[in-house]
């Protein structure tokens, strides 16, 4: 047999809010009215209670004293149609307007009577008489040995009398009617930010982006819900961060992975060609023991070449490698960039007119700067060197070409032969040569431009190659006089 499950009906919470604080004031107000209506019935009854009263204190006053009428008084009656009766003080009816013929029993029963000879005075609201078969309001008032009763037949015109005014009800209807058209938008804009938080919660809780423009209401629950929305951007933001930087991580780590790959397998071929050729000088030296002297001394000089060409490479891989590792743990200095620049001068100045170059540079003293001595002198030092090995021009120049409160700018150029345009953009890779076989002829290693590119960035600073006009290349690089 098939099962099938009645899908339940969801109530918004506006709805249940607004239909408990409709129960809720729709009973209090019909607990008013019913305590008003009461409360104004019996102001009615109590006096319509002390008319009567009034009347039968004349009447008693009428019978103990001679010199009032007691028929005169009787004919005066404050209501059409009353009832009046005189009993002793036994129970027994002594008079009865009303009567042909009067009841034996005793009357003392009655309650109205009964409450009357207890407290002086008392009141039925509505009893039946079997002496006239009638439904009356009945006010006893007891005096001098005697209890005079009046009653007022309970007709249609009575009952509307002891009824409370009904124009009240009519009030309070439209009083409650009124109440609840106010709850109603009053709980629909609180129904209407709780039903949005609700969406709110449950793509939160899926992680969903929340893209919520809309204000809410300027009141203390508005207020929460756009303190709570706007925590959470703030924690979507923050995440995304997260994401982003660990993602930018990661690929940084690739990169550096790549890098590193890269550098050992470049590394392994360049070791090769210095090693296989002082292999080669060694083991023919030691095969040809009688080789003459001068082919002798010819390969020991080989091997002292490419043996210095593995020392500039190592040299130049730690110096790569350091940078790469950890620029933060490279110690940093106050220093003189106008020293340093003389130092590199001075130990070019033997290479330079064995080129037949000459360096020039007029740059102010002192030039303060935090850095690394042996970082900052390779730029300048790996520069001039890819001029007089490059270049094939007469002349290198350094300028300082504009000075702020944080930085340098420098200039390096020579006026040789310049570097063809498709290789500018990849002059500073990590073993890129534009012309190989005369680069490891030279005794390079590839490196030097990638050296000098990190140690710029390692001050804070960018580099820069063009080709000029007149001829040859300009290296425009910045320095930051301080850390970061």
């Amino acid at each position: 047999m098939a099962m099938f499950s009645t899908p339940k009906i969801r109530i918004s919470y506006h709805t249940r809010l607004f239909l408990l604080l409709l129960a809720v004031s729709w009973v209090l107000v019909a607990c008013f009215v019913v305590f008003q209506y009461k409360r104004e019935r019996q102001y009615k009854i109590e006096k319509l209670d002390s008319q009567l009263q009034l009347y039968n204190a004349h009447l008693i006053d009428a019978l103990t004293n001679d010199s009032i009428d007691f028929e005169a008084v009787i004919h005066k009656q404050p209501i059409d149609g009353l009832r009046i009766s005189v009993i002793n003080a036994d129970g027994t009816m002594a008079f009865d307007n009303t009567l042909d013929s009067l009841p034996g029993d005793s009357h003392l029963n009655r309650p109205e009577i009964r409450q009357a000879v207890s407290d002086g005075c008392g009141y039925t609201l509505r009893r039946h008489s079997s002496s006239t078969n009638n439904t009356y309001f009945y006010s006893a008032t007891a005096g001098d040995g005697l209890i005079v009763r009046s009653a007022v037949p309970y007709t249609m015109s009575l009952q509307e009398i002891l009824d409370a005014d009904r124009s009240f009800l009519w009030f309070m209807l439209m009083v409650t009617l009124g109440i609840s058209l106010l709850g109603y938008f009053a709980t629909r804009r609180i129904g209407h930010t709780i039903t949005r938080l609700n969406r709110f919660a449950e793509k939160a809780e899926k992680g969903e982006q929340v893209y919520d423009a809309e204000p809410f209401p300027s009141n203390e629950l508005g207020g929460i819900s756009t303190h709570i929305i706007r925590l959470y951007a703030r924690l979507q933001q923050t995440m995304e961060e997260r994401d982003r930087e660990h993602r930018k991580a990661i690929v940084e780590q690739q990169e550096k992975d790549r890098i590193k790959k890269q550098l050992t397998n470049n590394i392994n071929h360049e070791l090769k060609t210095p090693v296989a050729a002082i292999k080669i000088c060694l083991e023919t030296i030691l095969t040809h023991r009688n080789l003459p002297a001068d082919k002798h001394w010819e390969f020991i000089e080989n091997c002292h070449g490419h043996t210095e060409r593995l020392v500039n490479l190592l040299n130049d891989v730690t110096a790569i490698t350091r940078i790469d590792d950890g620029a933060d743990n490279i110690a940093k200095e106050r220093l003189s960039l106008k020293e340093i620049i003389d130092d590199v001068a001075h130990s070019f100045k033997p290479g330079l007119e064995l080129a037949g170059m000459r360096l020039e540079y007029k740059l102010p003293e002192e030039l303060p700067i935090i850095g690394n001595r042996t970082f900052l002198a390779s730029i300048f030092r790996n520069l001039i060197d890819n001029a007089i090995a490059y270049s094939g021009g007469s002349l290198v120049t350094i300028n300082l070409e504009a000075e702020t409160d944080s930085s340098y700018r420098f200039s390096l150029s020579d006026d040789g032969c310049g570097i063809p345009e498709e290789h500018l953009e990849r002059i500073f890779e990590r073993f890129y040569r534009i012309d190989k076989g005369r680069s490891r002829a030279l005794g390079g290693t590839g490196l030097g431009l990638s050296i000098v590119r990190n140690a710029v960035r390692l001050h804070g600073g960018v580099i820069s190659a063009a080709n000029k006009a007149s001829g040859g290349v300009k290296f425009t690089f910045t320095l930051h006089k301080y850390d970061g």
